[in-house]
């Protein structure tokens, strides 16, 4: 993906600064243009009642991210337990977290239940029986493939 001038502007004067105080290799997030983004991306559908943005953790499971995300507005998409714990552990709750996950476990499903729930999104209705505790909220992923 190519840098954005604004991110450029921002980096470039302190890029030597970063490398010298912590050498490489590092990885560097430009906050204000998640900030940016995010909230463009927010603006698009601020229109629609009941609208909610899920942040997918895999992508990036970093705390410090996921806060940002959080003060956005955004929900997080998790489809592990250790997505769950860092989810929660900024402060997400119940309906701010999505639980989507492939051949899930009973295991999970217990820890998808723990600390007020979330809204689980389901692979397959098969999936129903391992689920200990039925949310108020819950979804199907459709696939129309084989």
């Amino acid at each position: 993906m190519p840098m954005l001038k604004s991110y450029q502007e921002r980096l470039y004067p302190v890029l030597k600064d970063i490398v010298r105080h912590f050498g490489t290799p590092f990885h560097i997030y430009d906050e204000s243009g998640i900030r940016q983004t995010g909230q463009t991306l927010a603006d698009a559908f601020s229109k629609l009642d009941y609208f909610k943005e899920y942040f997918a953790v895999k992508v990036l499971p970093n705390p410090s991210i996921l806060t940002i995300m959080k003060d956005l507005g955004f929900g997080f998409d998790c489809s592990s337990i250790a997505e769950l714990i860092l989810s929660r552990q900024i402060g997400a709750r119940s309906d701010d977290i999505m639980f989507s996950s492939n051949n899930t476990s009973a295991e999970e499903f217990r820890a998808a239940a723990q600390n007020g729930g979330c809204i689980l999104n389901l692979d397959d209705i098969s999936l129903i029986p391992k689920i200990p505790e039925m949310p108020e909220l819950i979804s199907f992923r459709y696939n129309p493939g084989p």
